[in-house]
């Protein structure tokens, strides 16, 4: 076995295991939004997760990658690879294209799990499904292929080394679309424009899902070396990590503050806003850095969740306050506090602000993450109007009062009833 046969070995073990790490945030999504609805929506949160698995790999597999990172077409879309054939000897890797897919298959589906959560307890599961295939197979694949497929952003010189832009941006500003198309969730605003407190249903359990989404992170960040000899790998945990501590804790001592208690919920998006505002500079910004990216990130992500109360915008998770405003934060961060490693990096000479950068790189950045927003927020606005007119987008009054765990699913997730169900009597029943 020579080097060059031990380095994709390794490479390929790298991608793979990362790989996972990612797949496994589906179940910190899963426990941490179906944690934070309440009790009557909690299998509606897990259906959609393994919607966006499910659907999400296998459009992504037949369109998605192939719009991602197919030949470039004028910078905007790719148009080779479909079903993961044809002409794709422009990537040129040390991995083969079905490690790559796999690595990139995982990245979608935490797209759409993004928008999974500010839609819970009100939307139509059928919906759903037609819009997680518009975003895994249309939505954010051109999006992605401006920015790393080597589009017209890439062109231009924008950064995002690990996805605050391309995937927490997209999604939180798709999340705030679908958020405001659906509307509010019965009872959540008074007559008078006030929010009404929504208990979560287990909080222990969104805690474990927050763990679980941290856990993953080390593989969404540093995985994306796509390299297991990357000398930036340790770096890249390192402020991965602190950035997620910083985010935690101002979360802590802000609410002490503001509130006069520390507010779990809060303190779980915090550490999560931490992450994706890491997400992008990861590998380019010092350590200090990122403790200051993930304190700025916990502090806006509480104030932007308030403001959104106050303009009766339900998102019940916070999709739209740790991934939309933390990911553009993040995406900013990098024309900020790039260092001047990152011109040795990636070849293109540019760097940050602070780092005598001038502003450049912030420009490029700005240019890259609005339309990115813009991208993501009129697509989805555009896909559920069109889904609207073939499959209602809100399920009804009745489904939503009963919960959609029996209204949709027609199974709770936490039953009272006793071991075994009499089928005649339930057919009885449902006459």
């Amino acid at each position: 076995m020579n080097i060059a046969t031990l380095s994709q070995g390794l490479d390929t073990i790298w991608l793979v295991l990362t790989a996972a790490m990612i797949l496994l945030m589906e179940g910190g999504f899963a426990l941490l939004e179906a944690g934070f609805v309440r009790q009557k929506n909690a299998v509606s949160i897990i259906m959609k997760v393994f919607a966006d698995i499910t659907f999400g790999a296998l459009i992504y597999f037949a369109i998605g990658f192939a719009l991602m990172h197919g030949k470039d077409l004028g910078g905007w879309i790719g148009i080779s690879g479909f079903f993961l054939s044809g002409d794709l000897s422009h990537i040129s890797l040390n991995v083969s294209m079905d490690t790559f897919w796999l690595f990139q298959s995982a990245f979608v589906i935490a797209v759409i799990s993004i928008v999974s959560g500010a839609v819970a307890e009100r939307i139509n599961f059928s919906a759903y499904l037609l819009y997680a295939i518009a975003m895994t197979g249309i939505i954010y694949p051109i999006a992605g292929h401006w920015v790393w497929g080597g589009g017209w952003l890439a062109t231009l010189g924008m950064i995002d080394f690990a996805g605050s832009a391309v995937i927490h941006g997209l999604g939180g500003f798709a999340a705030l679309a679908a958020a405001i198309f659906i509307g509010p969730r019965i009872g959540k605003f008074t007559s008078d424009g006030q929010a009404n407190i929504v208990p979560p249903s287990n909080l222990p359990l969104a805690s474990v899902g927050a763990f679980i989404l941290w856990f993953g992170w080390f593989g969404f960040n540093s995985g994306s070396t796509l390299s297991a000899t990357n000398s930036s790998i340790g770096h890249i945990a390192v402020t991965t990590m602190l950035s997620a501590a910083a985010g935690g804790a101002v979360s802590i001592l802000f609410t002490m503050l503001r509130y006069k208690k520390a507010d779990p919920p809060m303190v779980i998006n915090g550490s999560l806003a931490g992450l994706v505002g890491i997400t992008a500079g990861c590998a380019f910004v010092t350590n200090g850095a990122a403790i200051l990216i993930g304190t700025i990130c916990g502090i806006v992500m509480i104030l932007v969740s308030e403001l959104l109360e106050q303009w009766q915008i339900d998102d019940p998770v916070g999709a739209f306050a740790v991934h939309g405003v933390s990911g553009s934060i993040g995406t900013l961060a990098l024309g900020l506090f790039a260092t001047k490693d990152l011109a040795a990096a990636t070849g293109q000479g540019y760097y940050g602000l602070f780092y005598g950068g001038g502003w450049e790189l912030l420009g490029i950045q700005f240019v890259g993450l609005l339309t990115i927003a813009i991208w993501g927020f009129v697509l989805t606005w555009l896909a559920l109007k069109l889904i609207n007119r073939f499959v209602r987008v809100r399920v009804s009054r009745d489904e939503e009062l009963v919960g959609l765990d029996v209204g949709i699913h027609g199974v709770p997730a936490y039953s009272q009833a006793h071991d075994f169900l009499d089928i005649n009597e339930l057919k009885q029943n449902d006459r």
